[in-house]
């Protein structure tokens, strides 16, 4: 399967499981209509590979929520990558729990052609010690962006890009902010 049909298969199961799975965070009015997730081209070049710069002391820090609920997190390290030349650098959050890394992040589609809240992106081990694959083709809307009565940890303030993302996954609902 080539890259392409990798990202697009994903794609795939994710409509299939926000069409008919219990789970999803549609609402049964919503899915009802519903057609598939709006997403940007396919893109390589939107496809990292990086390393963490870790941060000594690891602190924990309270995310806040759109329903005003806080979030605890491990304030993990940094990541740093290059959209056109542009240097950037997101900060990756540990779940205290699990070995689940999070990055919410926003960049200059947010509120445009994405969620003005921003998006989530996940990064995952390569194999290859302290590599990790940054792949904003597979980049989400918080379930917030859905449904109401979801609880979705804000983006903070350093994870605002100063380029534009033209990877992912778009608004859900025309008009949002």
């Amino acid at each position: 399967m080539s890259y392409e049909e990798e990202v697009l298969e994903f794609r795939r199961q994710k409509d299939e499981f926000f069409k008919n799975h219990p789970e999803s965070p549609l609402t049964p009015e919503q899915k009802k209509d519903f057609k598939g997730l709006k997403y940007f081209p396919v893109n390589e070049k939107y496809r990292f590979i990086v390393k963490i710069k870790e941060n000594k002391r690891k602190p924990i820090v309270h995310i806040a929520t759109n329903t005003g609920i806080v979030q605890e997190y491990i304030k993990f390290g940094k990541i740093q990558f290059e959209i056109d030349g542009m240097p950037c650098q997101l900060t990756v959050f540990k779940d205290p729990e699990n070995d689940y890394y999070f990055i919410p992040f926003m960049d200059l589609t947010s509120g445009e052609e994405t969620y003005g809240s921003g998006r989530y992106i996940d990064i995952h081990p390569t194999g290859n010690p302290g590599e990790f694959i940054l792949d904003f083709n597979f980049a989400y809307n918080p379930y917030c962006a859905y449904n109401d009565n979801w609880v979705c940890p804000i983006t903070p303030r350093e994870n605002r890009l100063p380029c534009r993302i033209e990877a992912g996954e778009k608004k859900f609902r025309e008009g949002e902010h």
